[in-house]
């Protein structure tokens, strides 16, 4: 469910290096809040990042 509603950024994938130059797999994951804002004239809770919630893309309710 790590997904922002508002501009969809979602998990990115990559690789964790070691000093001996081992690969390991790894994920960055945004920071998702749950809020109530107004979608659509009504309020209901989703799931925005910090991000746009910084930035003012969502009227909180």
């Amino acid at each position: 469910m790590a997904k922002c509603s508002v501009c969809g950024k979602g998990v990115v994938f990559g690789h964790n290096v070691s000093h001996s130059n081992r690969k390991t797999n790894r994920t960055w994951k945004p920071n998702i809040r749950k809020v109530k804002a107004v979608v659509g004239g009504s309020n209901k809770t989703v799931y925005v990042c910090s991000r746009c919630l910084r930035s003012g893309k969502v009227e909180r309710a």
